[in-house]
């Protein structure tokens, strides 16, 4: 396993006051990690995605289409009409390795059809909007559960290489259906290595925050309130605190944990986190905020990784990895230049070394893939 471990700054250490140096040196130490290393190789595979047309898909496809050439690419998703806007795109007479395959993750048959001859699986289907799955709970257990389920086993009945599965900041100590869905489909993606043997198909997962930008996240709602005038933007509490990822960077993040994976291992990126009062500021500098109180089934803060699984835990340059407690990945991990995180560590977005205001996220934006 080749890893390599470049140590944070040690005056980075600690979260550097706003304006001063070290906290430029902060931003651009974020800015820096792009996830991009390790590097796998694509051309010539074929590569299936399920939920593909959201904006993770998107955003994975393009970037899979700029670096490879592989000889299948894979949209699978229940949405016709998504997919015939993606197909526009990515039209077949530009790109002949891509398909558009319909398809539910409820449906195991389907999935084991849509699997035939796939090196790769990224499953990024899922049931996401926590106030639709609080009302909605069977529907949630059935695509964000059993769905995973049918995954795997359409997985080992192919013979596929890998699934890399995407999770959710939610899915640590979960108070919503939605992060409790999504715990239970990690446990099924890393207890799946057993049933496939030594050399049968590896399965990890990716847990990440909030995507800056994608469907359903709070800044495209702010977005469109800004410009059609509004007086006040809305926040649940203004001491809240959220992690935040990039499309880039959650896209990187897949791709060069697909490298790196061994089976069983939970990838955690290290990114920046801010106050959502912070969020808003950087967006509408200026425009006053109205508490309207945390919705049921919001937390305060996030958790990526609880104090209970840091026994588990091992530091990489740009990302901590969960391993799973078997087998000899730890040992590989630490040879490879990993650390072990200490005692009583946690990861949570109100304790983050990375924590931002709304000048560091808009240089980190302006900055991050110039």
């Amino acid at each position: 396993m080749a890893l390599t471990f470049k140590a944070q700054p040690a005056d980075l250490a600690q979260p550097p006051q706003a304006g001063s140096p070290a906290y430029g040196r902060l931003v651009q130490w974020i800015a820096r990690r792009d996830f991009r290393d390790p590097q796998i190789d694509l051309n010539d595979r074929q590569v299936l995605v399920t939920g593909g047309t959201g904006s993770f898909g998107q955003a994975f496809v393009a970037e899979v289409i700029a670096r490879y050439k592989p000889r299948r690419l894979i949209i699978f998703s229940r949405d016709e009409l998504k997919q015939y806007e993606m197909a526009q795109l990515f039209p077949q007479d530009r790109y002949p390795f891509m398909r558009y395959f319909i398809g539910d993750v409820r449906s195991r048959e389907r999935l084991e059809m849509a699997m035939r001859d796939v090196d790769y699986v990224v499953h990024a289907a899922a049931m996401k909007q926590v106030p639709i799955a609080e009302y909605n709970p069977f529907e949630c257990v059935h695509t964000n559960i059993l769905g995973a389920e049918n995954i795997v086993q359409a997985a080992l009945a192919r013979n596929v290489k890998q699934v890399l599965a995407l999770s959710t900041d939610k899915a640590a100590n979960p108070v919503n259906l939605y992060g409790a869905t999504k715990l239970a489909s990690d446990k099924i993606f890393v207890a799946a290595n057993h049933l496939a043997g030594a050399d049968g198909t590896r399965f990890s997962v990716v847990r990440y925050g909030n995507v800056i930008g994608s469907r359903g996240s709070v800044v495209p709602m702010f977005q469109k309130m800004i410009a059609d005038g509004a007086g006040d933007l809305p926040i649940t509490d203004d001491r809240m605190t959220r992690f935040w990822i990039t499309l880039a960077q959650g896209v990187n993040l897949v791709l060069s944990s697909m490298a790196m994976m061994k089976g069983g291992e939970i990838y955690v990126p290290k990114i920046a986190s801010l106050r959502m009062t912070e969020l808003a500021a950087a967006m509408a500098p200026g425009l006053p905020h109205r508490v309207i109180g945390i919705r049921p089934g919001e937390k305060l803060h996030e958790v990526m990784i609880p104090e209970d699984v840091a026994r588990q835990t091992v530091e990489l340059a740009d990302r901590y990895v969960i391993l799973p407690p078997w087998g000899h990945l730890r040992d590989a991990y630490l040879e490879g230049g990993a650390n072990a995180v200490e005692d009583g560590f946690s990861y949570a977005s109100d304790r983050n070394p990375d924590a931002l205001d709304a000048r560091g996220l808009q240089a980190l934006l302006a900055g991050a893939f110039t």
